[in-house]
């Protein structure tokens, strides 16, 4: 391996641990009332030439607790990931995210049009259609 190869490999690695940071400090730092969010979810937004997708990573979310709004600006998902332990068990690694979340996601959506929205594998993949212009 060539040493530029291993510098690249190291700054992204390291590129990586603060962005894994920030989100920690987001997470458990945030100060508020107790009904406000405390966590985000990850989103991917993918666009082919007559959709754009959006898939937020929502593991162990209950379909029941998500709420999806859509306005001018974007769409925001929302709601609560339980606890899966009881209040007495003993936790030895906390690293996934529990409680409340609130995803922003601004898309200009006067040019989109919400097509369909599936949570499968604990994905929430929300469709939305190119509007297309009349001639």
């Amino acid at each position: 391996m060539r040493s530029r190869d291993f510098s690249s490999w190291i700054w992204g690695d390291a590129l990586s641990l603060l962005d894994h940071a920030e989100r920690l400090h987001r997470q458990l730092l945030r100060a508020g009332p107790a009904d406000a969010p405390h966590w985000e979810p990850p989103v991917d937004i993918i666009e082919t030439a007559t959709a754009v997708m959006v898939y937020v990573a929502l593991p162990g979310v209950p379909s029941d607790t998500l709420v999806v709004a859509f306005d001018p600006g974007g769409i925001t998902v929302s709601g609560v990931r339980p606890m899966p332990c009881a209040a007495n068990a003993r936790i030895h690694r906390f690293e996934i995210p529990y409680g409340r979340f609130r995803r922003r996601i601004a898309l200009p959506l006067h040019a989109l049009e919400p097509e369909s929205s599936t949570l499968a594998d604990g994905c929430l993949v929300l469709t939305l259609n190119k509007v297309r212009e009349a001639p």
